[in-house]
């Protein structure tokens, strides 16, 4: 292969400016571009040899012009963005990353679940508001909030993000049950339930696990009616998962307590979405899907990304998905 390869990166923003990319530069020609164009992406893609992508669409419209593309490097887990049947036919190889931010997403989810859980955006807005500098007495517990010892986590999604939640929940003191979506992962170190059981038993409900025929939707009206009535669900999986009409329904009438969302149906978020209706942050907090994107993680994943080029071109694929 050319020592002079052409590298296109196509969606700079979704790596941040703080993250470098001079890892690529050893590999070839780097050309970056700060995010999808739709209307641009097939000739930015024409005269690639790589492209490193996170969501573009790569198939025939995008990539039928582009007769050197010999890799795609995701920087993302997920690959539903490939047209794989088309990619195979041409004989490029795709290649993404794992592992890179179940640090990061764990920590979020606790993050999510805490400034539900304990009401911070209420407390928070006391104090600055003046209104603790005029309290006659130290202390202000107008909106109580919980121990998480002895409560139940119900962890739907049970990977390395689920398990290691577990884990970190039960050094909380919870105790810990779990859904496989897949049936495809068990372990004996928490109980399994069904979804029904789970969601009636658990105080938390924590969700990682992937978008699937068999999990869109899989929260709606009916599953969230099963739930406490001071229950809090978090989502850190993907947002069609969750019912975002019967999530805004559930928190409007108090079926559920709280949520704590990173992801969303449509991202970024449309204007008409129902979720926005819900104004008290001591009910729901959503953030624009950030529980991946630490700086460590993200450096992570450029170097992973960088260790795949360099793999493929050594002629040792690693990560390949088909």
């Amino acid at each position: 292969m050319s020592d002079r390869l052409k590298i296109v990166v196509m969606e700079r923003d979704t790596l941040g400016d703080d993250v470098s990319l001079e890892a690529f530069s050893k590999f070839g020609d780097v050309e970056c571009y700060h995010k999808s164009e739709p209307s641009e992406n097939a000739a930015r893609a024409k005269d690639a040899d790589i492209l490193i992508v996170n969501k573009i669409p790569m198939n025939a419209e995008t990539l039928g012009d582009a007769p050197h593309l010999k890799l795609i490097c995701l920087t993302a887990t997920g690959t539903n963005n490939v047209d794989f049947p088309y990619t195979n036919s041409r004989g490029i190889t795709v290649c993404n990353v794992k592992g890179y931010s179940t640090d990061s997403v764990v920590q979020h989810t606790f993050a999510l679940l805490f400034y539900v859980y304990e009401k911070l955006a209420y407390y928070d807005g006391f104090v600055k508001s003046g209104e603790y500098a005029r309290n006659d007495i130290f202390s202000h517990f107008t909106k109580p909030f919980r121990e998480l010892a002895g409560k139940t986590w119900g962890i739907i999604g049970l990977g390395a993000i689920g398990t290691k939640v577990g884990e970190i929940a039960e050094a909380f003191g919870c105790k810990v049950v779990y859904y496989s979506t897949s049936g495809a992962h068990h372990t004996d170190r928490f109980p399994e339930r069904t979804l029904q059981d789970l969601l009636a038993e658990s105080d938390i409900v924590s969700i990682h696990c992937p978008l699937t025929p068999a999990t869109q939707k899989l929260i709606g009206k009916e599953q969230l009616s099963m739930m406490k009535k001071n229950a809090v669900l978090l989502n850190l999986g993907r947002g069609p998962i969750v019912d975002e009409e019967a999530l805004a329904w559930a928190l409007a009438d108090d079926v559920i307590g709280g949520a704590g969302l990173d992801v969303l149906v449509k991202e970024p978020m449309d204007p008409a979405n129902p979720l926005l209706a819900i104004q008290d942050s001591t009910k729901l907090v959503i953030t624009p899907h950030i529980a991946w994107a630490t700086v460590e993680a993200r450096t992570r994943c450029v170097e992973e990304t960088a260790e795949n080029v360099r793999a493929f071109l050594a002629g040792e694929p690693r990560n390949v998905v088909r």
